[in-house]
């Protein structure tokens, strides 16, 4: 009997934890939120200058990049997003009543961009950038809401995630935000410059750089204190650079004018973009104003700069992958970049010196190699040249031999690239 009594303490307490624990994952998913009116979307009138402005900060937090599926129409969503839990697939923000956001109104787009929190309440997926977006103003909200009722009305449902268990449930998704998520504000800082201020503001908030450029944990949640200091971008094994280091992708060194001509034409006499951040150039910050592009810049280049790293242990060459490499490099490389990597000026890019040759981080030199690296088309460069793929003529291991010998030649200090890193798809 006194054990039973024990067994009965034990289960109520137990009880009592989980009750306060859902109550406190609740309240955490509440808060900041503001109240939602039962305003109708027809009654939210816009300004012409108001739908204007929506059309260009939808540009500016590239949108249509993820809201448009390949051959679909635009902003109706259904293109996948690869996780390493599984697939989301993009909604249709067209102003469609049953498919689309027709039926939301301007409290309801706030709560998705502000608390990432759907018209009929259900949590959103970071998938969607509402960590970045959070920072956001209203004012910027109600006119990106403002434009995005001006489109055309898609009737295209939405697709359901695939996602492994127990990653499908709401109540995960609930914990996650609860540890990993809390509403804000952009927090202007009066010690800096306002051009330094807006740019902060685009590169933190409405631009989510930090979605790529920012390292995840385990649970796919960015580090914001880390900050822009490169990462893995999920199901596509491409790397984004860290924008905090001069051996990556740091432009503190810069001239500001170069920075802001790779974000408005994708390419400068010394970089050039490619992979996905030539489709952000390509979708969106080729549309920016130099204003909002010299801001990006001149925060950009006042980020704090990561420690040099320590250099790598000198590593014994394997010196027959460095001939079949070499030999390689004469037949397929050479016409364009040169025999001693020197390429052509303004048309094929030098390998020598080049520091996304000589990144630790060698992914996006076997995805250009296997796929092709094109520059995006702008009105600054309407005719770039591209590098065409080359993964349907040479093996694996001639990827790996070929990228080790360009990173061992003509100054340049990369490691090796094994057999098992060319073999990413």
């Amino acid at each position: 009997m006194k054990a039973r009594r024990v067994m009965l303490r034990i289960v109520l307490a137990l009880i009592a934890v989980f009750v306060l624990l859902a109550g406190a994952v609740v309240a955490l998913n509440l808060r900041g939120e503001d109240p939602v009116s039962d305003a109708r979307p027809e009654d939210f009138v816009a300004s012409p200058g108001q739908v204007e402005r929506g059309r260009y900060l939808a540009l500016a937090g590239n949108c249509a990049g993820c809201h448009t599926a390949r051959g679909g129409a635009a902003y109706a969503g259904g293109r996948g997003i690869e996780t390493p839990f599984g697939t989301l697939y993009t909604s249709n923000l067209t102003p469609e009543p049953l498919t689309g956001i027709g039926l939301w109104n301007a409290d309801h787009f706030w709560r998705a961009m502000h608390n990432g929190r759907s018209r009929d309440g259900r949590l959103l997926y970071p998938a969607f950038p509402y960590t970045s977006f959070t920072q956001m103003t209203r004012e910027d909200s109600d006119a990106i809401y403002a434009w995005l009722r001006t489109l055309p009305p898609a009737a295209q449902a939405n697709r359901a995630h695939t996602l492994a268990f127990p990653y499908d449930t709401q109540a995960a998704l609930a914990v996650w935000r609860a540890i990993f998520f809390s509403p804000g504000r952009f927090e202007a800082q009066p010690q800096r410059s306002a051009e330094w201020n807006r740019g902060a503001y685009l590169v933190g908030g409405l631009g989510h750089c930090i979605a790529c450029h920012g390292s995840r944990n385990s649970l796919g949640a960015t580090d914001a204190a880390r900050g822009l200091v490169g990462g893995m971008l999920p199901g596509e094994n491409w790397y984004a650079p860290a924008l905090d280091a001069a051996s990556e992708a740091g432009v503190a060194g810069w001239d500001t004018n170069e920075v802001v001509a790779l974000l408005k034409t994708g390419r400068t006499a010394h970089a050039s973009v490619l992979g996905p951040m030539a489709e952000v150039v390509y979708r969106s910050t080729q549309y920016l104003s130099d204003a909002d592009l010299r801001a990006m810049a001149v925060y950009l280049q006042a980020l704090p700069e990561a420690p040099v790293a320590p250099p790598a242990p000198a590593v014994r060459r394997n010196d027959t992958v460095l001939q079949r490499g070499e030999k390689i490099y004469a037949q397929q490389c050479a016409w364009c970049h040169g025999e001693r990597g020197e390429g052509v000026a303004g048309t094929f890019p030098p390998l020598a010196g080049n520091r996304a040759v000589n990144m630790r981080n060698a992914s996006n030199l076997v995805q250009v190699v296997r796929r092709g690296g094109f520059l995006p088309a702008t009105e600054g460069n309407p005719q770039p040249y591209g590098m065409p793929p080359f993964g349907h003529l040479i093996e694996d291991a001639d990827i790996a031999a070929v990228l080790s010998y360009v990173r061992a030649s003509w100054g340049n200090t990369g490691a090796e690239v094994t057999q098992r890193e060319a073999m990413q798809r």
